[in-house]
């Protein structure tokens, strides 16, 4: 019989095996600032004297940036795109340093024991760096420069995502939105910006909130919003009728969800809601692409996941919320929405 001696198309494989020299480009620029430096026209031989660096290696860095679309190249001279400018830049509002920080300086160590982390099921703190307080962000917050750049980079992706999920729900008839683990407060702002109606209240560790107030004392909205500090699975709750959980759920086991869901439905009056802001899995867990490779990332960082709509209603219902609804969105989140029956 005829065989089909066609090989398969071997793109996907060849795609892969080189994703990674990709990532180390863009936190290489980054970690030289080059994005900082190009924001005029500069040419090879002076971006290395400023920088200190060898011509010739700079040269290859820079036709990488290029490659990437970071950089643009007039002659001689390279510049900054607009997405450079505004998301690799330090003087830019919407910078995604800290993310891309964090990401090179934390993550990349701990996706190297990817292979441990699906033989155990556990993170890989202790196998990583040597030490396992017990608390995932207690890690992360290990000093004050590491806690700053790890809550800055937060609010850079966030910053993404947080405009969009607030436009898709209805939060006309609210009054106080409630954001637990709300870090820099970019969601709430986010939330009060768009809905006159409500006033916002971040509720964070103690030692997040001096940078909670200075970034919301940057916002427009920041007379509509106030801080509280506390431990969400401990401590009392502050008052509302929606209480917000942007990128906290996925962080945990399912016994810690349910504790949290409870005490918050406990909190919330009748007809209150609780607004979950996650990438939300298919049913198959095969897609989206970032709820997929956020999930393995929870395995080697956290004791978390990211779960399907199903797994996500059969918390919350059993919490004492109805009306579970997601709405996916184009966002680096999705919302789903349940309320107090």
């Amino acid at each position: 019989m005829p065989t089909d001696l066609t090989p398969p198309d071997p793109s996907a494989v060849l795609e892969l095996i080189s994703a990674f020299r990709r990532t180390q480009i863009l936190f290489t620029a980054c970690e030289l600032r080059l994005f900082d430096q190009l924001a005029e026209p500069k040419t090879v031989d002076q971006l290395a004297v400023e920088l200190s660096l060898n011509g010739d290696a700079l040269e290859r860095l820079l036709g990488g940036c290029v490659m990437l679309g970071l950089l643009a190249r007039d002659g001689e001279r390279f510049v900054n795109t607009p997405a450079a400018t505004r998301y690799l830049t330090s003087a830019s509002p919407d910078r995604m340093l800290g993310y891309i920080g964090y990401s090179n300086a934390m993550l990349w160590k701990l996706w190297d024991n990817l292979p441990d982390a699906v033989r155990e099921g556990t993170h890989r703190w202790k196998q990583t760096y040597g030490t396992d307080s017990g608390s995932i962000f207690k890690e992360m917050y290990r000093g004050e420069a590491e806690k700053r750049e790890f809550l800055l980079g937060m609010h850079g992706y966030g910053l993404l995502s947080s405009p969009v999920v607030v436009n898709a729900v209805d939060l006309s008839r609210y009054k106080t939105f409630v954001d637990l683990g709300g870090a820099t407060g970019h969601l709430t702002a986010a939330a009060c910006r768009r809905w006159t109606n409500l006033r916002g209240v971040v509720f964070d560790l103690p030692e997040v909130l001096p940078l909670t107030t200075e970034m919301l004392n940057q916002t427009d909205v920041k007379d509509r919003v106030s801080v509280a500090g506390g431990d969400f699975f401990a401590d009392p709750l502050p008052p509302g009728d929606v209480y917000a959980l942007g990128r906290i759920l996925h962080d945990w086991t399912e016994a810690k969800i349910t504790k949290l869901l409870a005490r918050i439905c406990d909190a919330l009056p009748t007809g209150g809601m609780v607004f979950v802001a996650e990438k939300v899995l298919r049913d198959d867990k095969a897609g989206p692409e970032w709820a997929v490779l956020q999930s393995l990332n929870m395995l080697l960082v956290t004791e978390g996941k990211e779960r399907t709509l199903g797994e996500y209603a059969k918390l919350l219902e059993a919490a004492g919320f109805r009306d579970v609804t997601l709405r996916r969105t184009s966002a680096p989140l999705d919302v789903i929405t349940a309320v107090k029956g």
